[in-house]
Order: structure tokens, then C-alpha cells, then sequence
């Protein structure tokens, strides 16, 4: 028995990155999770096989995140099956160069903001009007919020935001019993730093500790985000980084 049976578990970006592992730990601890994906299907459908292999609960549901209309569709397939919603995880994020000097592509922009800003907010939005006390919605921030790399002022600024939103989410739903919350990660493996081999070095030195995170040290302070021990922690943000300093 886990901690979370009987919860139903929404991870964006569960196909790729730290997405497959954070879905694969919140199964292992008792939930049945919805495993989002917008392009990545193989690796959805891995890590759905793997959950399941184990005795545990995962389905897939296909919905670009950037596209309101999607997010609407994809939590109208909740309503079907499983038919409830505990927590959120919103995951999925998307990083593309920004350079100011030069012609800043909209559509890039557009992209940005859709995969990490309008998309966690609408998700939200959606999963708070159907959870019950004790629901979780735990947002994704970066650490280049904390340390900011040059020509990523578009992302570093969506994820900025995402941060506001936890704050702000915290004090509108805390009434209803839900906890909203930030997990913020350093480079980590599976992660965007392995489609960034070039600066794997430069993170490993530095932290402390010589190396960047692994995925399942995030989704461990993930699922205890979503655990009833958490309870009491709401408006936060947890930097995962391994006492790094970039």
C-alpha cells in the first residue's frame, strides 16, 4: 500500500526528461497516473508499459499543451476515465534561445510561452475546479530563474512567472484544501542538460558535489510535494540543485 492509492495523478512532459520518472515514482506510491505527452509517444508509452509491468495504474493522453483547446479536450478525457483528478504536476517545459540583439523570432516566443506559462496556466485552472481537499498542483520552475544564462530571457521570464503563479494559486485554493507548490531543478539527468552535452562539465562544477542531479532525486521531492505529509507546505519553492551555483 502507498500513499497515494486512490489518487489520480496528471504529469505534463511524461514522455521525455524527468517527466517518465517522476510518472513512474507517484505509480510506485500507490497512484494511477495520467501520463501526458505531446510529441513524445514512444516514451509515454514506455514508461505507461513499465508502470504497468509493475502492478501498477498509467494511461496516456496525447494534448499539446501550448493549445488551450487541447488542455480542454485532454480533461474532458479525464471526466470519462478515471473520471477524478488529485494532483498536477505540470512538468513540461521548453527551452529555445532568445537572443535580444538580433531578430527575436515570435515564434519562438509563442512557443516559450505556451509550453511553459499559458499551459500550466489553463491545466490549472481546469484541474482546480474538480479537485477535492487535499488536492496537489505542484509547478516547475528552473534554476536559470535563479541564475540566468544569457539569451534565455523568454524562458528565464515564463518560469519566473510560474513561480508568481504558486504564490498566488496557494492563497486562492488553500481554502479548498489544495496545496500548490514549486519544484525548481538544477541540471539533471534525464533532463534538458543531456540535449546540452557541451555544458554537462561547467554544471558538475558547480556543485559541491562534482555532478548534476539525477531525475529520481527530483521526483522524490515531488512525491513528497504529493504526500499527505505536505500538508502544511503550500506557496513554497524547493530548489533542487544540489548547492549549486549556476
Amino acid at each position: 500500500m502507498g500513499n497515494l492509492d486512490g489518487k489520480v495523478a496528471l504529469v505534463t512532459g511524461g514522455g521525455r526528461g524527468i517527466g517518465p520518472v517522476i510518472a513512474s515514482r507517484l505509480a510506485a506510491d500507490g497512484a494511477t497516473v495520467i501520463v501526458n505527452y505531446a510529441h513524445s509517444r514512444t516514451g509515454a508509452e514506455e514508461v505507461i508499459q513499465s508502470i504497468t509491468g509493475k502492478g501498477g495504474k498509467a494511461v496516456g493522453i496525447q494534448a499539446d499543451i501550448s493549445h488551450r483547446a487541447e488542455i480542454t479536450r485532454m480533461f474532458q478525457q479525464i471526466d470519462r476515465d478515471p473520471g477524478r483528478i488529485d494532483i498536477v504536476v505540470n512538468c513540461a517545459g521548453l527551452a529555445i534561445p532568445t537572443p535580444l540583439l538580433g531578430d527575436v523570432d515570435e515564434q519562438a516566443v509563442e512557443t516559450i510561452l505556451g509550453v511553459n506559462l499559458r499551459g500550466p496556466l489553463y491545466i490549472a485552472a481546469e484541474a482546480a475546479k474538480r479537485m477535492a481537499s487535499g488536492g496537489r498542483i505542484i509547478n516547475f520552475a528552473s534554476s536559470v530563474v535563479e541564475f540566468p544564462f544569457a539569451n534565455a530571457s523568454v524562458y528565464c521570464g515564463a518560469k519566473a512567472a510560474v513561480k508568481a503563479f504558486t504564490e498566488v494559486w496557494a492563497k486562492e485554493l488553500g481554502a479548498k484544501g489544495i496545496t500548490v507548490n514549486t519544484v525548481t531543478p538544477g541540471a539533471t539527468s534525464p533532463g534538458m542538460i543531456d540535449n546540452s552535452p557541451g555544458y554537462r562539465g561547467f554544471f558538475e562544477k558547480a556543485s559541491p558535489f562534482g555532478r548534476v542531479g539525477r531525475a529520481e532525486e527530483v521526483a522524490a521531492v515531488v512525491a513528497f510535494l504529493c504526500s499527505p505529509e505536505a500538508s502544511w507546505v503550500s506557496g513554497t519553492h524547493i530548489l533542487v540543485n544540489g548547492a549549486a551555483n549556476a
